[in-house]
């Protein structure tokens, strides 16, 4: 037996079938509800129920809750609901596939990041917004996602970083196994993180590590349909050699006067003799542009990042419906295999 989920600022309904999430019955409506890991760790898919019951049969989110609030990619309705959420605005003609594909090309960007480019079949093209996700289905059934690093108008590839995290399997097999033309397969475009080209406000963007693969892609488009908004990269990276984009950021700065970068290490080598920006890439920001009221936020990175950034910059007078981010999680299974690692050097924790 299906439920009715009533959206209560557009009064939108769509029909919840059993078996499947709040989240994946408003994608097949084609209602755009703002989402980003789907697995229920980042929280951008929190909404505030008004009545109705759900529940979550793959287990409780691991995203802290308020009384009242929901994490929409896991919970399944148990009767009719009533939910306060934001609405985003997705491209209708946007279409999820599942392709098969192939990894053109790999190269090292860094020690530790990878740069892979899939190849579609030669009669599919997949249509996305600039800063969307895909997700690789693996043999197991597995999922792993992955932020498109290029612009939707270089539509011959997708280009990836994908960074290798110590205990994960399939990072490890991106960087030890995987060679040119491996075959796989993916699922997308996915995520409610894109650039919004019809909003008047300048933009802030700030990356941490491989969050600039999504930014990336949102600049070379707003730089390519000629976007003359004022735009500000901030990059938070631990040490000079994590900077691993060593030509486009110069290159964006050269393209358009309206541009600024700024790179911020962390934690720099003696040896990267670092004259820059130091310390958290969010205080950098925050002392660049202590007033971001009038901002459009973007901010992709690790979730401690943008769970640490998102309140002070509200304090700062950002408002959230103009924050918008892309947390990168682990996926629950290479988390419990790190803590497992963890445990068995240290039994005493």
């Amino acid at each position: 037996m299906g439920f009715v989920v009533k959206i209560e600022s557009s009064g939108h309904q769509f029909a919840v079938d059993a078996g499947e999430t709040l989240l994946e019955a408003a994608l097949r409506y084609g209602i755009g509800l703002p989402y980003g890991c789907r697995n229920g760790a980042c929280g951008s898919c929190v909404a505030t129920l008004l009545s109705g019951e759900v529940a979550y049969p793959d287990g409780d989110p691991e995203v802290e809750l308020d009384n009242g609030q929901v994490v929409i990619c896991q919970a399944h309705a148990r009767s009719d609901l009533n939910l306060k959420v934001r609405e985003i605005s997705i491209d209708a003609d946007l279409t999820i596939k599942t392709l098969p594909c192939r990894a053109e090309h790999l190269q090292r960007l860094s020690h530790d990041v990878m740069q892979v480019q899939l190849k579609l079949p030669e009669i599919e093209r997949l249509q996305f917004l600039a800063g969307q996700y895909i997700e690789f289905i693996l043999k197991d059934g597995r999922r792993r996602a992955f932020s498109i690093a290029n612009a939707p108008h270089q539509d011959d590839y997708l280009e990836l970083h994908i960074r290798h995290v110590p205990g994960g399997s399939f990072t490890g097999h991106v960087f030890d196994e995987m060679k040119d033309r491996a075959l796989l397969r993916i699922e997308g475009p996915l995520g409610s993180f894109f650039l919004r080209e019809d909003s008047q406000r300048p933009i802030l963007m700030m990356a941490g590590g491989t969050g600039i693969a999504p930014l990336k892609g949102m600049i070379d488009h707003a730089q390519y349909i000629g976007l003359d908004r004022p735009m500000h990269l901030f990059w938070g990276v631990r040490a000079l050699r994590d900077l691993y984009l060593n030509d486009e950021p110069g290159r964006w700065v050269e393209t358009s006067s309206e541009f600024n970068y700024t790179p911020v290490l962390s934690d720099p080598e003696p040896s990267d003799q670092w004259q820059g920006k130091t310390g958290l890439v969010m205080d950098a920001l925050l002392e660049a542009y202590p007033n971001i009221g009038d901002y459009d936020i973007y901010m992709s990175g690790p979730p401690v990042m943008i769970e640490a950034a998102t309140p002070v910059f509200a304090q700062h007078g950002a408002s959230l419906d103009h924050m918008y981010s892309d947390a990168f999680e682990f996926a629950k299974d290479v988390l419990d295999k790190i803590a497992r690692d963890k445990k068995a050097e240290d039994p005493a924790q």
